[in-house]
């Protein structure tokens, strides 16, 4: 099945120069292998030696790039070429698909009192349980387990092995055991949340933990209970957050990142992969922090060190400099 460059052009934008509306789209492809009927995108100016010699029929580029795609066939010229490209992608996968799945397969188990809008749809093999509510045009895919009064916005899309409001890890020691605190709350989600395979979102201990609108969580992600995460982040594979730690909105934290309990991140905040986050971030900006592993107590006196390396560096160039004048 093909796409005509014209019926992107009407639905997406944009300008179409050095080519036909009647150009046929047999593929979306990377640039560096794309070939003839076959869409790219140039995003990064580093990989314009790519652009001269892709054979794709069309690619996607900013106005800097339009004269150089132009050299080489026909181009769209976007603001976004990035943006562009996903938009694309969205309209190619509404042209092929089969249809858009609603109801409930036969094979998931849905509690009697659970409330699953008529647009949803309930994969093979989830579990959604009592009092727990599913909003218009979700999908729950396959395995996917929704735990008792779990609430899920609209446009939701939770992929495989996902579990929703399993208990959060809370214990009170006692004489050397450990007594169970009962996790009394929920978990509730917003709209057009994106959820990936095998990520983790306990229930509250006594309020819910809360993921708002337009998150995107990626697989195998641990938010603890009464984490509460603003609307736009975005968060990368195998990250940890751990209880009671409010995330701020348009956040991006990036791949295996740990952050501990009880802290408060603002909004505008990125954080970069391997980073374990000890206290409160007050500001919007980027944060790293990865440094090799030791005995704690060396590790400790380390730490403490190097965050002085700074003023320590400024104090040895102003003692270089005193002892250059008085020579």
């Amino acid at each position: 099945m093909s796409v005509l460059l014209g019926q992107i052009i009407n639905e997406l934008g944009g300008s179409l120069e050095g080519g036909s509306a009647e150009i046929e789209i047999s593929r979306i492809a990377p640039l560096e292998t794309a070939g003839p009927g076959e869409l790219a995108f140039l995003n990064n100016p580093r990989y314009q030696s790519q652009l001269a010699a892709s054979r794709a029929a069309c690619v996607i580029v900013a106005p800097a790039m339009r004269d150089a795609a132009l050299a080489r066939g026909a181009c769209i010229v976007t603001p976004d070429p990035y943006v562009y490209f996903a938009r694309v992608t969205q309209l190619w996968k509404r042209e092929h698909a089969a249809g858009k799945p609603h109801g409930v397969h036969p094979s998931a188990v849905v509690d009697p009192e659970a409330t699953v809008d008529p647009t949803a749809f309930i994969g093979p093999l989830c579990v959604v349980e009592r009092g727990a509510r599913i909003g218009a045009n979700t999908v729950l895919k396959a395995r996917v387990n929704v735990g008792e009064r779990c609430v899920i916005g609209e446009r939701c899309i939770i992929h495989p092995g996902v579990v929703i409001g399993a208990d959060g890890f809370g214990f009170a020691p006692s004489k050397g055991e450990w007594v169970k605190i009962e996790q009394l709350g929920a978990v509730r989600i917003g709209n057009d949340v994106e959820i990936g395979a095998n990520t983790c979102i306990d229930r509250g201990a006594l309020e819910d933990t809360v993921i708002e609108d337009s998150v995107k969580l990626d697989n195998l992600i641990q938010i603890a209970h009464n984490v509460h995460i603003g609307h736009h982040t975005a968060m990368a594979g195998c990250t940890a957050v751990a209880g009671s730690t409010k995330i701020g909105a348009h956040c991006i934290i990036a791949g295996a990142a740990s952050i501990i309990g009880h802290l408060t991140i603002a909004d505008n905040v990125h954080i970069s992969t391997n980073t374990v986050v000890m206290r409160s971030i007050p500001r919007a900006g980027h944060y790293t922090g990865v440094f090799p592993f030791d005995d704690n107590a060396n590790w400790e006196k380390n730490a403490a060190t190097l965050r002085q390396l700074y003023k320590l560096r400024e104090r040895v160039k102003a003692l270089e400099q005193t002892i250059k004048n008085d020579g």
